[in-house]
């Protein structure tokens, strides 16, 4: 079998972290269960470029009960568990191409031997499967029958390529169904940035003034989790509606060239390009840490702020601290990557459990309904996302009223009035 990992010899320990994480993800195992069953994916080749942790070797798992072919690369060269790496090769002879630490051109050749099987489905955290398929592998692109997209990132460059007429297969918006990004990206990712940031730096939260960029589901997350452990929050927004839900929501509210000479910890999370530049490190004080928890790292402007210092050290695994003319210091963590996979362990399975349900699903329907969907992106069908919202409920053993049918009846009449 063809893979390219770290070192094959961790892969029991790998697998323990695999069967832990199942243990915390009882809707992605019971489709699983069905999947073995009926085998609704038999012969379907699936080029996945995800993370590659404990949460996606599942997700593997339960696409393989399903009959799929799979091959698995890493979305980003930071975020590559190794022994869930050498797990999945090992225990279920799944062909990963994923290294903790690869370089630019190892992860781009890592994503050449993922579709090198001609894949049917793609499945993308950030669309760089994608985009090397239109842009390099055009041959590629009649086998394939869809795709689906996790990220908020990856959906907004997918409706770009829409609207330009240049998307050669449907797209589902994983990200987009309620099931995902208002526990995934709020819950998931409030939590993980906390946690990555805690375990590069040590850093005590409470009393420092955190400074969130972007206020979508993600930073909304941080800024809650940030400010249960006794931060100040301060969030900075350039959508005058994300804006005002910040105030509403009891968060100092400021541009960022002001919250630049007052913040202690940094964290991006928009989804854009450049969000802190050479002005606000200009402004930071001695010590100030800088980290992103957006897809990719793109959105502090580390070359600028290398152009600024007069040296740089590592002075932790996960810290790099620049020393500016005038003698501050800022840190910056993580390279500026994923902060929530680079230093921890991204989110905690329970969470993901609703996210990979609706990738499983999301394949399921786009191979069910090949050959009847349009080059462009759809949402999770509803129906889809109600029913993982209902499974997740029942593992938790939470039970919930039904309508009774005169309600039923209330509600869809227009001439019951008041």
């Amino acid at each position: 079998m063809d893979y390219d990992i770290k070192n094959i010899a961790l892969a029991d320990n790998g697998l323990l972290r695999i069967e832990w994480a199942r243990g915390s993800m009882p809707v992605l195992a019971m489709i699983e269960e069905r999947f073995e069953k009926e085998r609704p994916l038999r012969g379907i080749r699936v080029s996945a470029c995800l993370h590659v942790t404990s949460e996606t070797a599942n997700l593997a798992r339960a696409l393989k009960a399903g009959g799929a072919e799979v091959r698995v690369c890493a979305s980003n060269p930071l975020s590559t568990q190794d022994d869930v790496a050498a797990a999945l090769v090992r225990h279920f002879e799944v062909p990963v191409f994923a290294i903790k630490g690869e370089d630019k051109e190892t992860y781009y050749r890592h994503i050449a031997s993922a579709i090198v099987h001609r894949p049917q489905i793609t499945m993308d955290d950030g669309a760089d499967t994608i985009s090397v398929l239109h842009a390099d592998r055009k041959d590629l692109l009649p086998t394939v029958i869809a795709g689906t997209e996790e990220t908020t990132t990856g959906v907004i460059r997918l409706r770009s390529m829409e609207r330009d007429g240049v998307l050669a297969y449907p797209i589902i918006a994983v990200n987009d169904a309620d099931t995902k990004h208002l526990f995934d990206n709020r819950y998931g990712t409030g939590q993980s940035t906390i946690d990555g940031i805690l375990r590069a730096t040590n850093l005590l939260l409470a009393g420092k003034r955190v400074v969130v960029c972007g206020y979508g589901w993600c930073g909304r997350g941080v800024a809650l989790r940030a400010r249960g452990m006794g931060a100040n929050v301060i969030v900075t927004e350039a959508d005058p509606l994300k804006a005002l839900e910040a105030v509403m929501d009891g968060y100092s509210v400021m541009p960022l060239t002001d919250a630049a000479r007052v913040g202690d910890l940094f964290v991006t999370l928009t989804g854009n390009l450049h969000v802190i530049r050479e002005e606000h490190f200009q402004l930071m004080k001695d010590g100030a840490v800088v980290c992103n928890s957006g897809h990719f790292n793109v959105e502090v402007d580390l070359e600028a702020l290398g152009g600024l210092a007069r040296g740089r050290r590592m002075v932790r695994e996960f810290v790099e601290e620049y020393t500016m003319q005038d003698g501050r210091r800022i840190n910056v963590l993580g390279e500026g990557r994923l902060i929530n996979l680079v230093s921890a362990e991204g989110h905690p399975a329970s969470v993901m459990d609703m996210s990979f349900a609706n990738q499983a699903l999301s394949v399921e329907y786009a191979v069910k309904h090949r050959g009847t969907l349009e080059k462009r992106v759809y949402g999770v069908p509803k129906e889809i996302d109600v029913q993982i919202a209902a499974l997740k409920l029942a593992s938790m053993g939470v039970r919930i009223d039904e309508l009774t049918p005169e309600q039923r009846r209330y509600l869809d009449s227009w001439s019951l009035g008041t």
